[in-house]
C-alpha cells in the first residue's frame, strides 16, 4: 500500500461502509448513489488488497482486516475534524452549531430542560439532539457521533475527559391517598406492593434496578414497566403501587401530581451523574462553552440535604 493513493474522502466512505455494513445505507449516509458507493468500495478493496466486506446471506460482514480498521479509521477522521473543522473562536450570541447529547430521560427532567432554556436566551443559533441512553452510547461518544454523554459514574469511559455534575439519592413514591402508608413504609410492605419501574429498552435497566437485583434478588413484584419517567406517577395515582425513583425527580412528581414521598425501608446507594466529552474535541471552543453551561447548571442545583425527605447532611 502507498499512502499517496488514498484520500480522506475514501476514508470517510470506508468509515460509513464499516459502520453501516451495507452499500445502500452507506450511500444514503454519504449522499451518494448506490453505484457510486459500489465504485468506492471497489477502489478501497484494491487499495487494501482485501475484500473488506463480504456477503453472508443478505448482509455484508467485515473481514478481519476490515474489523482491524474500524477504530483507526474513525480516529483519523475525528482527529482531522477536530483539527481542521473547528473554528478557533466561538461567539455564543451568533454561533450556528448543532450538538448531540446522550442522556437519560431522568437527566432531561431534572437538569437538561433548564440548561437548554438558559442557552436559548444567550445562544439562539444553537440546536440540540437529546438522545436517550442505549447499549451503543459508549460507542457513539467514542466514534464522534455524540458530543456529550451523561451517565452514572460507573458507566464512564476511561479514555475521555469527565466532570462530576451532581449526586442524587432515592425516594419511594406512592399515591397521596394510599390507604396503607399512614405510618410509613416497612420492608415487608415495600416487597409486597406492586412496583412501577422504568426501563429504557428491553433488558436495559437503570442503575437502581440493577443494584437492587444484585443486592436483594427478585424480592419485589414488578407490576408495571414503563419506558418514560414522566409516566411513573400516573401509574401510581389511585392504586396501592409504589415506585423507587431519584430524589430530585420524586420532588418534581410531588409538585405536579397527587403523590407522597417516603424514605426507602432499605439502605440505598447514591447516584453520581458524570458529564463526558470526546478527548479530541476537548479544545473545541463550542464544546467547551456548552460543557461550561451544563456544569454551571449542575452547580446551581440544590444540595441533597436541602431536599425534603433527605435529611443526611454532608460530613
Amino acid at each position: 500500500m502507498r499512502y499517496q493513493r488514498i484520500d480522506l474522502n475514501l476514508l470517510i466512505a470506508l468509515d460509513a461502509l464499516l459502520a453501516e455494513r451495507s452499500v445502500t445505507r452507506a450511500a444514503e449516509r454519504m449522499h451518494m448513489t448506490q453505484s457510486a458507493m459500489s465504485n468506492v468500495l471497489a477502489r478501497l478493496r484494491e487499495y487494501f488488497d482485501d475484500q473488506l466486506l463480504v456477503p453472508v446471506g443478505r448482509t455484508l460482514r467485515p473481514t478481519p482486516r476490515a474489523e482491524s480498521l474500524v477504530q483507526p479509521v474513525r480516529d483519523i477522521i475525528l482527529k482531522v475534524d477536530s483539527t481542521l473543522g473547528v473554528r478557533p473562536e466561538f461567539e455564543a450570541a451568533t454561533a450556528q452549531r448543532h450538538f448531540t447529547i446522550i442522556a437519560s430521560d431522568y437527566l432531561s427532567h431534572v437538569m437538561l430542560t433548564e440548561v437548554l432554556r438558559r442557552i436559548a436566551l444567550v445562544a439562539p443559533g444553537l440546536s440540540f439532539d437529546i438522545r436517550p441512553t442505549s447499549a451503543t452510547m459508549a460507542q457513539d461518544l467514542d466514534q464522534g457521533r455524540a458530543d456529550f454523554l451523561i451517565v452514572p459514574a460507573h458507566l464512564t469511559l476511561a479514555d475521555h475527559p469527565q466532570a462530576v455534575l451532581f449526586e442524587d439519592t432515592y425516594q419511594v413514591v406512592a399515591c397521596a391517598q394510599h390507604p396503607d402508608l399512614a405510618h410509613g413504609l416497612s420492608l415487608e410492605q415495600y416487597q409486597f406492593f406492586g412496583h412501577v419501574v422504568y426501563q429504557q429498552e428491553r433488558g436495559s435497566n437503570p442503575w437502581f434496578e440493577q443494584w437492587y437485583a444484585n443486592e436483594h434478588g427478585q424480592t419485589r413484584r414488578i407490576e408495571v414497566i414503563t419506558h418514560g419517567f414522566a409516566l411513573i406517577p400516573r401509574f401510581l395515582v389511585g392504586t396501592r403501587r409504589v415506585a423507587t425513583v431519584q430524589t430530585r425527580l420524586a420532588m418534581q412528581f410531588q409538585q405536579f401530581m397527587p403523590v407522597r414521598l417516603l424514605p426507602p425501608p432499605i439502605e440505598t446507594p447514591r447516584l453520581t451523574e458524570v458529564l463526558q466529552w470526546h478527548r479530541y474535541r476537548a479544545d473545541d471552543p463550542g464544546v467547551q462553552w456548552v460543557r461550561d453551561q451544563i456544569i454551571a447548571e449542575a452547580e446551581r442545583m440544590p444540595a441533597l440535604y436541602t431536599l425534603a425527605g433527605d435529611r443526611r447532611r454532608p460530613p
